[in-house]
């Protein structure tokens, strides 16, 4: 004789309606200024987090900005990683004449209704009238345009304090960028303001560098 197994009906409630549960991932935290920078733990020091434009675990130090003692950054708690700013500024030797938002700056400032900057570069105060800029204006004359942070954007005709200012850029009289950039020399990382703000077309070229460089760190090693 063949017994068949018996199987028990159980209803269920809608109050024990079974779920399904997933192992939770570990999230990656960035900063809240600036969701582009991710934030890390110091992989030899507990007491300092690293911010990185990489979500590499665990971070590169010689990739990050720069590390700090207390999140959201100040000038105060942030170190420079000394190896960032030569890699910014080579991206931004680069490719700043080919971000929209530099062109379309260089193409107002050459139309007849420019600011009549001068030719002057390297001169005037930060955040100060546009006749202080180390630029150019109208009537088909050349000369120089900042290309700075956007953390804190200065006001039309105004240029930005000298701690938001990256470098400037080399423009004809007919508003078309030539290049031949030139470092400012005077750019901060961390203000009060905040950290690090590109454009998305530069931050796009100066996270693409960082992970080529990344990568031949990895291939060395």
């Amino acid at each position: 004789m063949f017994y068949r197994p018996a199987f028990r009906s159980v209803r269920l409630s809608a109050s024990a309606t079974p779920t399904l549960r997933l192992r939770a991932s570990r999230a990656l935290s960035t900063l809240p200024s600036n969701p582009h920078v991710y934030v890390f733990k110091h992989p030899l020091d507990s007491s300092r987090s690293v911010l990185t434009l990489l979500p590499t675990q665990p971070p590169n130090v010689d990739l990050s900005l720069g590390t700090t003692t207390s999140v959201p950054p100040v000038p105060d708690s942030f170190s420079e990683n000394r190896h960032f700013h030569p890699i910014l500024q080579s991206v931004l030797a680069t490719h700043a004449v080919d971000d929209p938002s530099v062109k379309q700056q260089a193409a107002a400032f050459a139309g007849p209704g420019g600011f009549n900057l001068g030719s002057n570069k390297g001169g005037g105060d930060g955040a100060g009238g546009a006749n202080r800029q180390a630029g150019m204006g109208g009537a088909n004359k050349g000369g120089w345009i900042h290309v700075s942070d956007e953390r804190n954007p200065p006001d039309w005709g105004r240029i930005a304090w000298p701690e938001d200012i990256f470098g400037s850029v080399e423009v004809d009289g007919n508003g078309s960028l030539v290049g031949n950039w030139q470092n400012s020399g005077t750019y901060r990382i961390v203000t009060r303001e905040g950290i690090l703000g590109l454009t998305p077309y530069l931050r796009e070229k100066l996270v693409q560098r960082l992970k080529e460089l990344e990568s031949e760190i990895k291939q060395r090693d």
